[in-house]
């Protein structure tokens, strides 16, 4: 019998997916902190002694290519072989990747990490959001559940933003040789437990992905069907396009969410007054920010989507809520805008702006973040055609994959403007980009519409 969701009590499947990539999250954000402190440490400390451009290449390498082979990890468990085996085969993988890096002696062996992990990580990813969605029947029960399950996302990363660079230079440690290399053996033993949590969580898990999904999200034993070679219809067609559109305001938001970080960085460590008392605040706690608000909102926005769904209009549309996602993630540049004014325009590096400004900074990018990142799987699950199912949902991963790749350069251009120049154009992109999300929300809504709802539309 499939796992139903009934009012807001979420299948204790669902919690097996969201430890599952708790777990997951926590041994690979370990690990893209690691590669570039391991590769660049000299020899003396423990590291492989190369460069910082070729350490960054390889951290790069590794959050590219691990946003991108979500797609292929789809396509295998669209067409041939049910999601819920494809999981524990990518942990392995990235089990074994990660202790190799773990006895790495070259870049060329950091390379068949990135390899080993992505792979994994494309197996892995998207698949266990698409069993995630698989067992609410109740589509008004997406959003909220995302949502919450996006926190424990964050508490993973949270835990291995923090807690491995404690390990590395002080229980790891071995004298002067830091413990990168127990480190990584670590997110071994993390991945190696993640798949038999999934394994044993499997029988938790009814009918959702024993089969290709080109069968069916919700495909009872009984239920399954010859397998599907019929072209998609044009109500799936117009859903199609609806997704790959959304896909490309997601590449907007990422784009300057990834360029926040860089902006947040380099204006924080020259302008802002770090210096409390006699404590510095470390820059590197803005991704604990980022990371405990997730966590924080991730219960409240589920509990908020559920209760506005109850209203006897509905939810607010996708299109409205990732406006919303949008327009903070510009209220978040702003801030930039008003420390600069605070401490004088053009100002000397020796005006600091109120330590104020970078925290709301954070909050608001992290409010934005959670408006828009955890209801793209909702979307995908609710109006993606069985056959391309998890593809879908590797498109809309790999618009990130194209925003990480993109914001460095976009980085670069800006540096040619001054502070305030760069930072009020990236707002006016963003609310430009919301506001088209709210005008056409209706248009775009339509698009998602079977024939029998556009009939019903318009006679009304």
């Amino acid at each position: 019998m499939s796992q139903i969701a009934v009012n807001n009590k979420k299948p204790f499947g669902f919690y097996v997916c969201s430890i599952a990539f708790l777990l997951e999250r926590m041994a690979y954000y370990s690990a893209k902190y690691l590669i570039f402190v391991f590769v660049s440490a000299t020899l003396i400390a423990g590291g492989l002694g190369l460069s910082k451009e070729e350490a960054a290449l390889i951290q790069s390498n590794l959050v590219a290519f691990t946003y991108l082979a979500p797609m292929i990890g789809g396509y295998i468990s669209d067409r041939y072989i049910g999601a819920r085996y494809c999981i524990p085969v990518g942990l392995a993988l990235m089990a074994v990747g990660y202790y190799i890096g773990g006895s790495a002696s070259s870049a060329f062996d950091m390379n068949i990490m990135v390899a080993l992990v992505s792979i994994g990580t494309g197996l892995f990813k998207g698949n266990v959001s698409a069993i995630s969605g698989s067992l609410f029947e109740d589509k008004d029960q997406l959003d909220s559940a995302f949502s919450l399950q996006y926190s424990f996302v964050n508490i993973g990363a949270f835990i291995g933003t923090t807690a491995v660079g404690i390990l590395v230079v002080s229980t790891f440690a071995n004298g002067d040789i830091q413990g990168f290399r127990p480190a990584f053996k670590l997110c071994t033993i993390i991945c190696t437990i993640d798949a038999l949590w999934f394994l044993f969580g499997m029988k938790f898990l009814g009918e959702a992905g024993k089969k290709p999904f080109k069968d069916g999200k919700h495909v009872e034993k009984s239920d399954v069907k010859e397998v599907d070679t019929k072209p998609l219809t044009k109500v799936e067609k117009r859903r199609v396009f609806a997704i790959i559109l959304v896909s490309m305001f997601s590449i907007i938001f990422w784009l300057f969410w990834y360029l926040s970080y860089l902006s947040a960085y380099d204006y924080g460590a020259e302008f802002i007054k770090l210096n409390q008392g006699d404590f510095k605040v470390p820059l590197s706690w803005f991704d604990s920010l980022n990371s405990f608000t997730c966590i924080a909102l991730g219960p409240v926005l589920a509990a908020l989507w559920f209760k506005l769904s109850q209203r006897p209009k509905g939810d607010l549309s996708l299109f409205k809520k990732l406006a919303l996602g949008l327009g903070f993630l510009g209220l978040a540049f702003l801030m930039l805008v008003l420390a600069e004014i605070s401490r004088g325009v053009g100002a000397p590096g020796t005006s600091k702006a109120s330590l104020l400004y970078l925290f709301s900074f954070g909050v608001l990018l992290s409010v934005g973040e959670m408006l828009f990142s955890p209801l793209g799987n909702s979307f995908i699950t609710k109006y993606a055609p069985n056959k391309i199912y998890s593809v879908l949902i590797g498109v809309w991963t790999f618009a990130t994959f194209v925003a990480g790749k993109c914001y460095s350069y976009v980085y670069a251009f800006t540096l040619k403007f001054s502070i305030m120049q760069a930072y009020i154009a990236i707002p006016i992109i963003l609310f430009i980009s919301g506001i088209l999300l709210f005008i056409f929300d209706s248009k775009l809504t339509s698009l998602l519409e079977d024939d029998t709802q556009i009939k019903t539309t318009k006679a009304m």
